[in-house]
């Protein structure tokens, strides 16, 4: 079933992650902090807020996945068919993209300093070992997509509280990784700053580690939790 106003829900949605999220951290530096306490909780604050607000915008339009590492498990477990599928990654792509250049032209050169938030790949502490950051966003996305299996998909979740709940899972995310691997768990939020800054480097990380923890997470909860309430019912 193709969905336009899903599609369009997904691309305004991600346009609110990947404008919120990378404009905090454009700010932080703007105040000329590295990496503090303080500015690692402002960043996630921005992206677990702005994750949350858009769920209770549009989770009821599209379900709000705001993530290709999210949609591909859903069309994986049949939550939602390959057409609609293909069009909210396609339309999460467009929406990150869109953001990333809104932030080249409202902040040109403090954004480009801080290479428009993308992440840079695995840091010194993790000895910039790309499996280190490879198994650091495959966990963290699986803990998002499960999560929201069992808040937004799960028949007998307590209703209302998917967007506060996901959310705060990135929230925690961010809070913990910005240090690590810069807190993608996104394809989509890396991909348009990648495009808007020119800078490349462990994009690939930023697309397999997030969806491989993805798929994982999507697979055990919906056959062994979300399946066996749907068949009951």
């Amino acid at each position: 079933m193709v969905n336009p106003r899903a599609y369009l829900a997904e691309g305004i949605a991600t346009y609110a992650l990947v404008f919120f999220g990378p404009l905090s951290v454009i700010v932080a530096v703007s105040f000329g902090e590295v990496l503090t306490t303080q500015s690692v909780l402002f960043i996630a604050l921005a992206h677990g807020g702005a994750i949350a607000l858009m769920i209770y915008a549009f989770g009821h339009v599209s379900g709000a996945h705001i993530n290709p590492a999210v949609t591909i498990p859903m069309m994986i477990t049949k939550k939602i068919g390959i057409i609609d599928g293909i069009g909210y990654i396609a339309s999460q792509l467009i929406g990150a993209v869109a953001a990333a250049a809104t932030l080249k032209v409202i902040l040109p050169e403090l954004g480009a300093k801080a290479i428009f938030g993308v992440q840079r790949g695995p840091s010194e502490l993790l000895n910039k070992s790309v499996e280190s950051g490879f198994l650091v966003e495959a966990i963290l996305t699986f803990f998002l997509v499960l999560v929201i299996f069992m808040t937004a998909v799960h028949k007998k979740a307590s209703p209302g509280w998917a967007g506060f709940t996901i959310g705060g899972m990135v929230f925690l995310i961010h809070l913990v990784a910005i240090p690590l691997t810069g807190a993608s768990v996104n394809p989509a939020r890396t991909f348009g700053p990648a495009l808007i800054s020119g800078f490349w480097e462990y994009h690939w990380m930023y697309w397999a580690a997030p969806i491989l923890g993805g798929i994982i997470a999507g697979l055990i909860m919906n056959y062994v939790y979300v399946n066996k309430v749907e068949k009951e019912a």
